[in-house]
Order: C-alpha cells, then structure tokens, then sequence
C-alpha cells in the first residue's frame, strides 16, 4: 500500500526513498536545461555538478573489481557511486537493453549495494529503472 506523505508517495519496502527521489529530480533538472542530444560523458559531467550544487557525496568513475573463485577478472567503472549507498548509471539511447540492466545488476553484486538507478536520456525526456540487489 501507498501513503501519501506531504505530497511525496512512498511504499513503505522502498529501499532509500528520499535519496532516489533526489537523484532522480537531479537527472530532470539536467535533462530540463540541456534537452536531448549531447553524448553520455557530457551529460554525465552536467549529473556531477548538480550533484555538487545539491550537496549530495558522491563518487565518479569508481573502480569495481570483478573476481571469480578469487582471482582477479576486470575491473569496471561506475558512473556514480551516490553516497555510499546507491549506484547511479547513465546512458544516452532511446531504450534500455538487458546488457545495461545487467552491467547495474553486477555493479551492485560486486558492490554488496542494494540499491542502483539506470537512467538513460531520450528524445521525451529522462527514463529510468531503480534496479535492486535482493542477494
């Protein structure tokens, strides 16, 4: 069940609710003054300073050891690493594809996180998908 609570709806198993609704409101204030268009690394770079107007810690381009059975496999980058809590990925195409969910799904293993939000920027405006790790 929903609650309406001052004008904000929250469920109650909503896993950092405030802090997604920040980061997502972020991400439309991006898109809202640049619009559609620009490569991810500009947008990523537009992400990073509302981040920094907006006092939120974060962390760019975090290195993510991938291992198996203990050995050393890759070592991949986050976009964001959102105050030590939640991962934030960022794409510039019109749909988001399984390859980019699980890429976020990984992160989050890799991470012991719970929480990651995929967010791309299209032509009609920001899209996203809060991804959880249930493991």
């Amino acid at each position: 069940m929903y609650q309406n609570t001052k004008s904000k709806v929250y469920k109650p198993d909503l896993i950092y609710p405030d802090l997604s609704y920040q980061i997502v409101g972020i991400l439309f204030d991006v898109f809202l003054e640049l619009g559609y268009g620009y490569r991810e690394n500009q947008y990523q770079k537009a992400v990073e300073i509302a981040l920094k107007n907006s006092k939120v810690p974060y962390s760019k381009e975090l290195p993510v050891k991938i291992t198996y059975r203990g050995e050393f496999l890759a070592t991949n980058y986050l976009d964001f690493l959102i105050d030590e809590r939640m991962v934030l990925e960022l794409k510039q195409r019109n749909r988001f594809n399984k390859n980019d969910i699980d890429q976020l799904y990984n992160y989050l293993k890799a991470t012991d996180l719970k929480l990651g939000i995929l967010a791309r920027f299209t032509r009609s405006g920001v899209k996203f998908k809060r991804i959880v790790n249930l493991v």
